[in-house]
């Protein structure tokens, strides 16, 4: 201390500026739910300004994380979970090993296990970590016929898992962070999955697993990364929140309404002060944040969209002597394949290309047609025509004696993928509202099969209660769409368990009122429905389901899908979402809310 006072003001002050200058700066490439999309989604549009351009495709993925890495040595790829399931043909149909062989050679480093990594399994997730070939699907290991290794390499990023356990050992079932050295400065990736992911994954995908707390598993997980010289941390969570409309679309580098009342702010909220840096996924938005932690401090939350369309550019600065974060800086960018400069990148090019030739006389298939789009977006009342499709080719399905004898069939809004069935979309040699299998599984990708079940009317009652959050343990409002015939209106205003006002289910000129003014008129009368094996054992919430009876298992989601379709094919007239005798709208809502609750 007696050598500072003796020293000038200007010596001091140029021992500040040392001390500063002893950073070093750090790019971050970060991902989320990119849900197998080898090959571009189709258009997007970064902000209702931008250019509705091209976007995606894992060759052009490349290029930009190239590009971004070159600008500077110091960088780590990583994702906030949901690379695999929900995927489309070209990755599905081989369990989603071309997607963890591509992101390999993408150069990714860590990923946050998702909830729809959990699709089949922790047996088979752990194999898509350590590699080797499916135990009973041949198209599995496909190496030898698109240049990869043999047997199925694995994935050469690490998986993280911080708040997922497994109950016989009470260890992780993944390591649960990260550590990556830059100039002597370690820095922390912890991956976390949502603690959710039980009410929205097939049970037996989760069972004898445990989900913790997200905020909580961080903070506990603090002092063990001091301890090991870490002050820089950054988490990848599987959770997230979507900006306020409008403008629509919203800015990818908008943070509108602050993801007010959602759960990655909720999360957010009660981080410790050591966070630096959240990137965020699972609800397939776009947002470049700076939300409040548990002190009040603002940091960066980033999400980047959905299917690889959108890449996180992150800068962070951290001081060499402290190895503290200096500051960081956010942008959101479209992987925009028209940009100047930018070409597919060969090798992962290649790779793409021969699964497509592998899946291609399957994808290319006509298996029906349409009259005009049937989309996975809902309306104010929350229906969807898409959903409402699906639902007919359930039912149809199940309807014989032998098959299930169903009367009424429900599937769910969250196994409605994007974007629906769409007229223009043109995906081989088809002509113009003509589907193929490859458009078909994509918007309904998850080999579920169907299950008959014998429900009650008060069941029916109750499970169309169990649709909105905060009734009889339901997380968030998720509401299902119903086949022809069934109709129901729902009143958001009354109270919880209580809004569903009318129900009806006509079968010729016969009608059957199943629930008026609230009441069901005869309680214990039994109905047979259909919904898929997810939603029987409990998914999405629906506990009510587990009480069903006389359980008949049936074909594959897919499978009545393309049958269902058979009967649109030319010469039959193709199917009209619009058509008066589908019995729309089936779905009523008496309050005046103006879009469908999340």
């Amino acid at each position: 201390m007696a050598i500072k006072h003796l020293m000038s003001g200007a010596a001091l002050a140029l021992m500040a500026a040392c001390a500063h200058s002893g950073t070093v700066n750090v790019k971050i490439i970060g991902l989320n739910d990119f849900h197998g999309n080898l090959q571009s989604p189709g258009n997007f549009k970064g902000s209702a300004a931008s250019a509705n351009v091209p976007a995606g495709g894992a060759d052009v993925l490349a290029a930009y994380v190239a590009q971004l890495k070159a600008q500077n040595p110091n960088n780590a790829v990583v994702a906030a979970g949901d690379l695999i399931g929900a995927s489309p043909l070209i990755s599905a149909l081989f369990h989603d090993e071309p997607t963890i062989e591509a992101m390999n050679r993408i150069g990714l480093e860590f990923n946050a296990v998702g909830n729809h990594e959990f699709d089949e399994g922790k047996t088979e997730l752990k194999r898509m970590q350590g590699g080797g070939c499916h135990p009973t699907d041949p198209n599995s290991c496909k190496g030898a016929s698109v240049g990869t290794p043999v047997p199925f390499e694995g994935a050469k990023f690490k998986y993280l898992a911080a708040n997922v356990f497994d109950t016989a050992t009470g260890a992780t079932v993944f390591p649960p962070y990260g550590i990556k050295t830059f100039s002597g400065v370690r820095v922390a990736f912890i991956g976390m999955t949502l603690k959710a992911t039980p009410t929205i994954v097939t049970p037996s995908g989760v069972a004898g697993l445990r989900f913790d707390d997200e905020a909580a598993t961080v903070n506990a997980l603090v002092p063990k990364l001091r301890a090991r010289g870490v002050e820089a941390i950054v988490v990848l969570v599987h959770q997230g929140g979507f900006q306020t409309l409008p403008p629509s679309p919203v800015d990818i580098n908008g943070c509108a309404g602050d993801l007010a009342g959602s759960d990655i702010a909720a999360i957010v909220s009660q981080l410790d002060n050591a966070v630096d840096l959240v990137i965020s996924g699972h609800t397939h938005a776009a947002y470049n944040c700076k939300l409040p932690n548990a002190t009040g401090r603002k940091i960066p939350v980033t999400s980047a969209n959905a299917f690889g369309r959108v890449l996180s550019d992150i800068d962070m600065t951290l001081d060499t002597t402290t190895g503290d974060v200096v500051s960081v800086s956010a942008t959101n960018r479209v992987v925009d394949r028209s940009a100047a400069g930018v070409a597919p990148v060969p090798a992962i090019k290649t790779l793409v290309d021969n699964y497509s030739a592998l899946v291609s006389p399957i994808a290319n298939q006509v298996i029906g047609s349409i009259a005009s789009d049937a989309l996975n977006t809902r309306n104010a009342s929350c229906a969807m025509p898409g959903g409402e499709l699906i639902a007919d080719s359930q039912l149809k399905a199940t309807q014989p004696a032998s098959f299930g004898g169903a009367q009424i069939a429900f599937m769910n809004a969250g196994g409605v993928r994007n974007p629906g069935f769409v007229y223009s979309q043109i995906s081989g040699s088809e002509g113009p509202g003509e589907i193929t299998y490859g458009e078909a599984f994509t918007v309904q990708p998850f080999g579920n099969s169907l299950v008959t079940m014998t429900l009650t009317a008060q069941q029916i009652k109750d499970v169309l209660e169990q649709q909105f959050a905060g009734c009889m343990g339901q997380a968030a409002t998720r509401v299902m769409l119903p086949s022809a015939g069934f109709a129901y209106t729902w009143n958001g205003d009354a109270a919880l368990c209580s809004r569903i006002v009318d129900v009806k289910l006509t079968t010729g000129s016969s009608i059957d009122q199943i629930v008026t003014a609230g009441v069901v008129n005869n309680p214990t009368k039994t109905y047979r429905v259909t919904v898929n094996n997810f939603l029987s054992t409990g998914g999405d919430g629906f506990t009510v389901l587990l009480g069903g009876k006389d359980l008949l298992g049936g074909a594959q989601d897919i499978d009545a899908l393309v049958d269902f379709m058979a009967g649109t094919k030319s010469p039959n007239p193709p199917y009209d979402p619009n058509s008066p005798l589908l019995g729309k709208p089936r779905i009523q809502r008496l309050d005046a809310g103006a879009s469908c609750p999340p």
